[in-house]
């Protein structure tokens, strides 16, 4: 009687192919964690106690000086691309008033808190484009809510006519040589 040698199945399947080498399988480097156990818990706390401390590497922003006038330009030629998009109310709130530059703080009034939230949802917008055409990524913009704009009222013919006395007293003496009525 013959001894029976145990062989096992890699054994066996390297004899019946011996041209194909086993293919060793690809190890993770990560532990595998399990939600079910305490250990894995600590071991995932840990794991996200290290991730917190990677830290982005920072890339220098340019923070190139300009001036009011260039700002003021790019600021209407903003409100114009969006004036050629359709988006008027948003065009109309930027030319409405000449913001004012205090380094690389610009300051806008807007007549009512309607038009701020408006503005607002625009405001990124407006931001990426100043800080992209001016080279300067510290540009702020801050919106101040000035309602006591004095509402413009309609003028009838007296009341231009006495604004014009006023900037002109010859005008008189026009009206009067002429024979002019001001009620037509």
């Amino acid at each position: 009687m013959e001894p029976k040698t145990i062989v096992s199945e890699s054994e066996e399947s390297s004899k019946v192919n011996p041209q194909k080498p086993e293919s060793p399988q690809k190890e993770d480097n990560a532990p595998k964690i399990s939600a079910l156990s305490l250990s894995s818990i600590r071991a995932k706390k840990v794991l996200e106690e290290s991730s917190k401390n990677y830290s982005k590497p920072t890339t220098v922003l340019p923070t190139e000086a300009f001036t009011e006038t260039e700002m003021l330009l790019q600021w209407n030629k903003y409100a114009q691309r969006l004036g050629e998009k359709g988006q008027k109310i948003m065009e109309s709130l930027l030319l409405i008033n000449d913001p004012k530059l205090d380094g690389t703080k610009i300051t806008l009034e807007l007549p009512n808190e309607g038009s701020k939230i408006d503005f607002e949802s625009q405001l990124h917008g407006l931001l990426g484009h100043l800080r992209g055409h001016l080279h300067n990524h510290d540009i702020t913009i801050e919106i101040i809510v000035n309602e006591s704009f004095e509402a413009k009222r309609s003028f009838n013919d007296q009341d231009r006519y006495n604004r014009l006395l006023e900037i002109n007293p010859n005008i008189e003496l026009l009206r009067a040589t002429f024979g002019l009525d001001l009620h037509s």
